[in-house]
């Protein structure tokens, strides 16, 4: 029986004393769980957008700064609106190498499709951070304030002005959809592959507004080719370091202060394949407690402008359970879930003869 640190005083060796606490500890670590082959962190999104810029940054980190053993990859499954990524990470049941990182299809693709998928079916780890929306027109655009937009949009022909998004029926469109009920209107809704995609239609003004994550067009708003006009949140963004044109992300007006009733975040977070242990969970959960605390990833924080909120076990999952019944109910408001099925012949009542 192995000795406690306590007992080495009753040792007749100090040396036996000193081999058996170091053999204690080699067998408490020996009992903690660390991955045995390469990991895999799907983005069930197009390259360029928020959650890939986000899923790349965590792979350099953990490269860099040798936080794991294992290597850990990106791998791109954006297809049927992500919904490739998360069914390939639900099939991966008892796969601990096998993770995902997050956004709002985690709720809208099955609400919008009916595909066989719920957030329950994978197993949450952590949430790193929320991300903003923020309303984004070419820098050679006439408007320069979102009433000046919001003004075109009520005055100009329905369908005049086009908003480019990331996938159909997904928050891009979503806040589309609000947009055109705050200006009583109809917006053209461009679907595109992902948020690099988004920005860059805007650049080349393939389209006239986006509603880009900032990570998303911060680059091209310090080169001076896009402008932002507003934020789609209850309170202005904190980061004060200037970006262009001396302005800060704290210089944005909400779009609630400019009359734009709409207010969204997005979540980013990580999760597992399906039956995932806590011993595994916490691995993965440590290893984004030191992400989280280089310096690299407060600069990444600085630069995307994201709410720097975080969670994980229980108070995560009720924050995803009240997340996917808001998603549920703003589909709805703006019509974006399949018409429910009539029912099948044999639910129908016999026809008497």
């Amino acid at each position: 029986m192995l000795k406690s640190p306590s007992s080495c005083s009753r040792e007749r060796s100090r040396l036996r004393c000193a081999i058996a606490v170091f053999l204690a500890g080699a067998t408490a670590q020996a009992m903690a769980w660390e991955p045995t082959a390469p990991v895999e962190l799907v983005v069930p999104a197009g390259t360029g957008g928020g959650a890939d810029q986000m899923a790349r940054f965590i792979q350099k980190v953990v490269t860099d700064h040798r936080l794991m053993r294992q290597p850990l990859s990106v791998v791109n499954k954006s297809g049927n609106s992500g919904a490739d990524g998360l069914l390939d990470v639900k099939a991966s049941r008892g796969d601990p190498h096998k993770l995902v990182i997050t956004l709002s299809n985690l709720f809208t693709t099955p609400l919008a499709t009916g595909v066989d998928f719920s957030w329950r079916d994978i197993t949450p780890v952590k949430m790193l951070a929320l991300d903003q929306f923020v309303l984004w027109v070419n820098a050679a655009s006439p408007y320069g304030t979102p009433q000046q937009l919001m003004d075109a949009l009520r005055t100009g022909a329905p369908g005049a002005l086009r908003l480019g998004g990331t996938g159909s029926k997904q928050e891009d469109q979503l806040l589309s959809v609000l947009l055109e009920t705050a200006a009583s209107t109809r917006i053209s809704y461009v679907p595109l592959k992902g948020g690099g995609d988004v920005a860059n239609s805007l650049a080349t003004r393939q389209v006239d507004l986006t509603v880009n994550n900032p990570i998303e067009a911060e680059k091209l708003w310090r080169e001076r080719v896009v402008r932002p006009l507003c934020v789609f949140d209850g309170q202005p963004l904190e980061y004060r370091q200037k970006v262009s044109d001396d302005k800060s992300w704290a210089d944005l007006p909400t779009c609630m202060s400019a009359g734009i009733p709409v207010q969204y975040l997005m979540m980013r977070g990580i999760f597992m394949a399906p039956g995932a242990t806590p011993e595994q969970v916490a691995y993965y959960s440590e290893v984004l407690d030191k992400v989280r605390q280089v310096p690299e990833w407060k600069e990444f924080m600085i630069r995307g402008a994201f709410k720097q909120t975080t969670m994980q076990g229980p108070a995560f999952v009720d924050w995803l359970d009240k997340a996917e019944s808001f998603h549920r109910l703003l589909m709805r408001e703006a019509r974006l879930l399949p018409p429910k099925a009539g029912p099948s012949a044999s639910d129908l009542p016999a026809r008497k003869k």
